[in-house]
């Protein structure tokens, strides 16, 4: 089939590899102009220049909404469009273009996780598998018919940045399989059952503010959400920001005060957590590494000389 491509960054990238490879011929990609986000200095793998270096014809864009931009599409007489980490909005006059309409591959198991962030709120959720989903695009953002799912399990000491390496790898085989079924005439691929479906916001400071109110098992899955790359969990000590960056759960039970600065445990500190930490029937965030407002990371035992004192969620 001749495939247009929407895509960016590395999970743009992985797919298009795959595509070159693929028996379908990519007419033409459509990416997103080079920025300056953080995320987007980490996942950096360049679609433009993996089209180029294949003599793909490639157009730059924030949005696909130009003339310009659907008379190419329609000059190029794609069979189907594939897109990935397509950050904008498509319009109906481009994803329903093609005779087969638009595949979107998104890396949660939907209709959960539709919209942003998916994997690391599905770890802040405690979800045992993640994965990637390949839909027919329609109106409503992530919630078209289901082509293909394929899933992998959470391990229970994984962060977001294993999980994001475990999803990668389904992009590609995802993409081509999902792309074999449309050329193989189906069209009853799986209605979404929207019951189901939850739609997440991205990411922002707020939500990697560390509030001690949380069960020690939850906060310990905000630091691994919040891994590196991804800007770290946040608390305040003495009126000075402090960024979480390892911790688990204690072996032991800590009674108090959520936040008390409260114990040396093995390689770490144990700090009070959880709604119920003053019935002594919670265990305690153990932190073990910390980075201090200038940037220094230090261990626990090295930062914390002495017991006692909070953390707060504010200075």
């Amino acid at each position: 089939m001749r495939v247009v491509m929407f895509g960016f960054q590395t999970w743009g990238h992985r797919t298009l590899q795959a595509l070159l490879a693929s028996e379908h011929e990519v007419v033409l990609v459509v990416t997103h102009p080079k920025g300056e986000g953080a995320y987007e200095k980490v996942w950096s793998d360049s679609v433009e220049d993996l089209a180029r270096e294949n003599g793909v014809e490639v157009l730059v864009r924030e949005r696909p909404e130009d003339q310009e931009l659907l008379d190419a599409l329609k000059a190029a007489e794609p069979d189907v469009i594939v897109a990935c980490n397509w950050r904008t909005w498509i319009p109906p006059q481009v994803f329903a273009l093609p005779k087969h309409g638009t595949l979107n591959v998104h890396d949660s198991l939907l209709p959960k996780y539709a919209g942003f962030s998916p994997l690391i709120w599905a770890l802040l959720n405690d979800e045992k598998e993640v994965g990637v989903t390949a839909h027919m695009m329609d109106d409503t953002l992530d919630a078209g018919d289901i082509v293909l799912q394929r899933s992998v399990p959470v391990g229970p000491r994984d962060t977001t940045a294993v999980l994001f390496e475990k999803t990668l790898e389904l992009f590609g085989p995802i993409t081509v399989d999902g792309l074999a079924e449309i050329a193989s005439g189906r069209t009853d691929f799986q209605k979404q059952d929207r019951s189901q479906a939850s739609f997440f916001h991205k990411r922002a400071e707020e939500d990697l503010r560390i509030d001690f109110t949380w069960t020690a098992e939850e906060l310990d899955r905000l630091v691994r959400a919040q891994c590196a790359p991804y800007p770290s969990a946040f608390c305040f000590h003495r009126g000075q920001r402090l960024e979480i960056i390892e911790a688990d759960v204690s072996a032991e039970v800590y009674g108090g005060t959520p936040g008390r600065i409260f114990y040396r445990e093995g390689d770490g500190v144990a700090i009070v957590a959880g709604a119920e930490a003053r019935r002594g029937r919670s265990k305690a965030l153990l932190v073990k590494k910390v980075r201090t407002a200038d940037g220094t990371e230090l261990k626990a035992h090295e930062y914390f000389k002495h017991m006692g004192g909070y953390l707060t969620s504010r200075p």
